[in-house]
């Protein structure tokens, strides 16, 4: 029983070494083309709504300049302030709904499945000084192979929690 079982350890351990040389991988800037975002589902307390890029123009906007290390470019967005989107559906940005966002975190993902968090409090601007938006122009024109949707982040130094084709946002309060 001994042998056996170190036998076993030892073949699993071959495996383990030999598993990470035989995969497959894709260089970190390498992306697959997603499917171009035509609609966005914003998700708060459970209730979707689903949103077209005419419903974005139709509400306040807002521009940010931010620098895109990927392109090493400053980049200019316009948008929806992500707190304003979430507001207009029922998140409770105000005082009384304050220890609500505070005990939340947003999803935000791209039709890639590629997904990120935030926490509630980090895209409220009373709260945070970084802006978040719901992009719908990059210098002043459509998003084109971004889709019609891009979540841009101010304050983040990399773009690592930018989601390109944005197809949906989900506001979730933890009990």
């Amino acid at each position: 029983m001994h042998r056996t079982l170190s036998s076993l350890r030892i073949a699993i351990l071959a495996l383990a070494v030999a598993l990470p040389c035989c995969a497959q991988t894709m260089p970190e800037h390498q992306h697959e083309k997603a499917p171009v975002s035509t609609h966005l589902t914003v998700t708060v307390d459970g209730k979707p709504t689903t949103l077209a890029v005419e419903d974005l123009q139709a509400m306040p906007q807002k521009t940010i300049t931010v620098h895109n290390e990927h392109t090493k470019m400053d980049e200019t967005y316009t948008g929806v302030l992500l707190s304003d989107l979430l507001a207009k559906y029922g998140a409770p940005f105000d005082k009384p709904g304050e220890k609500k966002i505070f005990h939340s975190y947003l999803r935000a993902e791209g039709t890639d499945k590629y997904y990120v968090l935030y926490s509630g409090s980090e895209v409220e601007p009373t709260m945070h000084n970084a802006e978040v938006i719901v992009a719908i122009t990059l210098n002043g024109k459509p998003l084109a192979d971004d889709g019609q949707f891009k979540l841009v982040a101010s304050g983040d130094k990399r773009p690592a929690r930018w989601v390109r084709n944005l197809s949906s946002i989900s506001l979730v309060a933890v009990p």
